[in-house]
């Protein structure tokens, strides 16, 4: 339970604040967990960071799976489900809280070495996701039958990211609108 309770103080703790501001005291104190019991369960602090991006990842993809696979639903409105939802999780944290992967991305210089191929590619598998659903808007004659679904979801990833982190910044919803809004506008056929 100490080792799940200090990855889940973790994880909220990188969605706020990012790595470098985030101390293993205060994840303790949140968690619960005495000192010495940290190293009983990681090896370090970058063990740690590593464990938690592979926690969020999971946690993630479940959420992206959860709407973009839900087939009762038209592909492009599963997107925009998605969008909702992350619109009302981010408002749940009065938008103090962003993506991990977003997150530590920006604190990339700073970071061991091995969070990037980690970070790369738990976007990559994120995009993978988004590009299934984009063909299925394309099977559905929602969007362009030569459209470039790989490049699509792609640019969707790299656009959203930059969103959630203007949202955060203006604890606003507003950047997560605008971009889906027009991403979504340019698919229309």
């Amino acid at each position: 339970m100490s080792r799940e309770a200090l990855i889940r103080a973790g994880v909220a703790l990188l969605s706020e604040k990012g790595y470098s501001a985030t101390g293993l005291d205060e994840v303790l104190r949140i968690a619960g967990v005495p000192k010495g019991s940290f190293y009983h369960y990681f090896a370090s602090k970058d063990v740690f960071g590593a464990e938690l991006v592979d926690a969020y990842a999971t946690y993630f993809a479940r959420k992206l799976d959860r709407w973009l696979l839900d087939e009762s639903t038209a592909p492009l409105q599963r997107i925009r489900n998605f969008v909702a939802d992350a619109r009302v999780g981010m408002a749940r944290y009065e938008f103090r809280r962003g993506c991990v992967v977003g997150n530590l991305g920006q604190e990339m210089s700073a970071l061991p070495e091995l969070f990037r191929d980690r970070l790369h590619g738990v976007l990559l598998d994120w995009q993978t996701r988004t590009e299934r659903c984009l063909r299925d808007a394309q099977s559905a004659g929602e969007i362009a039958a030569d459209a470039d679904c790989t490049a699509l979801a792609a640019f969707f990833w790299i656009g959203w990211e930059g969103a959630v982190l203007r949202a955060k910044l203006e604890r606003s919803p507003e950047p997560l609108d605008l971009f889906a809004n027009l991403f979504l506008a340019n698919l229309a056929r």
